[in-house]
């Protein structure tokens, strides 16, 4: 029995939760056993689940929405495998501090796609480029992923967008200029256009 067996079964003192969970993920990545690694992360709009795999991130999420929902949906659909483990998440922590500061414009990290497909995945690959400060419109997001009249599907995928902030959901605006939907609400989308002067404060 290896001593990661061993931690499972409780065999092995630890000092520290924490310092436990850190040695676990470690030895689980090392043993190739740690496909999604997630950490709650604080923010002003409370706090975020993030998840990343190897790829890169692939779920960021307001914990409103139900930690353990999101991490069953996480193991459903990417991997059994989903452990906590912080330190694999040190660099998304470290740049969402910086955009919330007003350090950072843009994000610099790898995404993965895959809980997306087809139409989704083009408009939120399409969200994804729209600059810092900039808005645009349900219906320009749907043109670019091929279907100019697929506004409402747009809307939904949208609206459906595991990565929020990171892929910038909150800078599509209805035609008429409305702020539209919000999968985290309309204050939280309201705060981000603020914070970004995209929206008089």
């Amino acid at each position: 029995m290896n001593e990661l067996e061993k931690m499972l079964r409780g065999e092995v003192a630890v000092d520290g939760a924490e310092a436990a969970a850190e040695r676990f993920a470690e030895r689980a990545a090392a043993e190739g056993l740690l496909d999604v690694a997630y950490a709650l992360v604080d923010s002003p709009l409370g706090t975020l689940l993030a998840a990343q795999t190897k790829r890169g991130l692939v779920e960021l999420a307001y914990e409103d929405d139900e930690a353990d929902r999101l991490l069953a949906e996480l193991s459903a659909r990417v991997s059994p495998r989903v452990i906590e483990a912080p330190a694999k998440l040190d660099e998304v922590r470290r740049q969402l501090d910086q955009y919330f500061e007003g350090k950072r414009t843009e994000f610099d990290m790898p995404i993965d796609w895959s809980l997306s497909r087809g139409f989704t995945q083009r408009i939120l690959q399409a969200t994804a480029k729209v600059p810092f400060g900039q808005l645009a419109t349900y219906r320009e997001m749907a043109t670019k992923a091929g279907n100019e009249r697929a506004v409402r599907a747009a809307g939904n995928a949208l609206g459906a967008n595991p990565i929020p902030i990171v892929v910038p959901c909150h800078r599509i605006l209805r035609t008429g200029g409305s702020l539209g939907g919000y999968g985290g609400g309309l204050p939280r989308k309201e705060f981000l256009l603020k914070l970004e002067g995209a929206l008089a404060g």
